[in-house]
């Protein structure tokens, strides 16, 4: 499936890449009218630098419509014709004045030179480890590959191949290993040619469109036909939703309105919640905790960067648990690693039930390595949902995706791209299981945001999805 989306090129030729400037979109078939519900296609012509037309496709590019005015916006389907065309598919949600917005974000030249350095090696990111034995604290390189004769700790789960190492310091156990942290090396595996396609100026360029919208008009009097609940097992299209007047509108399923506090905290009621994985689903525990006053954090006394949160409400019986997954984890701050566990071995240690809610969400920490760890790490984690089926067919699993992030923050690192292709990858892993997905990456392009912890309305539509989910 990957290799499909991956052109196999070599950059050798600036001239020859894609330019988002001298590129058109276009609308096919143009009408006279539009309706609300039509579905309105677009054609992206790309084009060199050189002005001439590109014979192959593998563009990496961001598609939305919008109208400011109704706080409104969805994203759109792009179709690689791999001839340097491109159809993207919009869904006309709401009347009026409706913009169309197309960014190419990286031409495949740098697509391609992506994925050969991201896949090439893990030293972009250098992790320190501290051992520590009373008062004694000594400092020693980790991560996943270790080239040297010295002698090195191995913490391996023997079953899934997950391996992590240190250099053993040479006074200390391995099972004095307390804290991480990690730093960005001074590496990079682009060539200074391909460099150049990462500069800030060169990313997510909008391409020329004719014209740049269309007037949508409610052409019927007849009222939509009334969605089913969203819940759990559901299947997520793409586009899965629209926003309006600033709140997230899925397109296969209704969201429960939770007009009351009270609604809230009956759905939340007699249940244990697991979050597990990156900081993009703490939002959701700490907007949780936010929103219903009854829950009470406890200070767990860690150090460094949080990587366990729990709150409570004893009055309703609400158990709210956060844990970071295992590594990777991408931050200076240290950490500590005492109680850590993968995710697939967190999901093994719970009985399941009724009152059980697992949310899992992995991805960006994953963004710097081989992709080979992150669809490995995914398929354990299935391996245990499928456990978790057979002997607790009734738990509740809620799969959180990708959320966009910086547009021009280090590329080579960091990319959208990235996540991308990480959520085609979690999409296709956990298919035909119960399961629900909440679809962030879907939200986050819509909404257009551009910060990996998204503004609070943005939390807002995804936790309300959720909580229908497991209401």
């Amino acid at each position: 499936m990957i290799s499909a989306i991956i052109p196999n090129l070599t950059l050798i030729d600036l001239d020859k890449t894609s330019n988002a400037r001298r590129s058109r979109a276009s609308i096919v078939h143009p009408k006279q009218k539009y309706c609300v519900g039509d579905i309105l296609i677009v054609q992206i012509d790309i084009f060199n630098n050189l002005g001439n037309r590109k014979t192959y496709g593998g563009d990496f590019m961001k598609v939305r419509i919008s109208t400011p005015n109704f706080k409104a916006a969805a994203s759109g389907k792009v179709v690689d014709f791999n001839n340097g065309t491109y159809h993207v598919y919009f869904t006309l949600f709401w009347e009026g004045r409706v913009y169309i917005s197309i960014t190419l974000y990286h031409p495949s030249e740098a697509v391609a030179a992506l994925w050969k350095a991201r896949n090439k090696d893990y030293g972009l990111v250098y992790f320190i480890g501290t051992f520590v034995n009373g008062s004694q604290q000594v400092k020693s390189e980790c991560g996943f590959q270790l080239d040297s004769d010295k002698n090195i700790c191995e913490y391996r789960n023997k079953e899934d191949h997950e391996i992590f190492y240190c250099y053993k310091p040479d006074s200390l156990s391995c099972g004095s290993l307390v804290f991480l942290q990690s730093f960005n090396r001074n590496l990079s595996f682009l060539n200074p040619l391909e460099n150049i396609l990462f500069k800030r100026e060169n990313i997510a360029i909008e391409i020329p469109k004719d014209p740049e919208y269309v007037d949508v008009q409610q052409c019927t009097a007849s009222s939509p036909l009334a969605l089913k609940q969203c819940k759990i097992g559901m299947e997520s299209p793409f586009p899965s939703g629209f926003v309006l007047q600033n709140i997230w509108k899925p397109v296969f399923c209704s969201i429960s309105s939770f007009t009351t506090q009270e609604q809230r905290y009956n759905c939340l009621s007699d249940k244990m919640i697991y979050f597990m994985g990156d900081s993009t689903v703490r939002q959701w525990f700490t907007y949780l905790v936010q929103t219903f006053t009854g829950l009470k954090t406890f200070n767990l006394h860690r150090a460094g960067l949080d990587t366990l949160m729990i709150a409570i409400d004893q009055k309703r019986n609400i158990y709210l648990q956060w844990k970071k997954h295992s590594h990777p984890i991408v931050a200076s701050r240290i950490y500590t690693v005492k109680d850590d566990a993968y995710v697939y071995e967190e999901i093994d240690r719970l009985a399941g039930g009724s009152n059980y809610v697992i949310v899992i969400c992995l991805g960006q920490h994953f963004r710097l390595f081989p992709v080979q760890l992150f669809i490995r790490r995914v398929i354990h984690v299935r391996t245990a949902l499928i456990r978790l089926f057979l002997r607790s067919p009734d738990t509740k699993v809620i799969i959180k995706n990708e959320n966009t992030r910086n547009d021009g923050l280090d590329s080579e690192r960091f990319s959208d791209f990235y996540g991308y292709i990480h959520n085609l990858i979690l999409k296709d892993v956990f298919r035909n299981l119960p399961v629900a997905v909440v679809d962030a990456w879907d939200i986050t392009v819509a909404y257009n945001t551009h910060d990996v912890l998204p503004p609070e309305l943005v939390v807002k539509s995804q936790v309300d999805l959720f909580l229908t989910y497991i209401c």
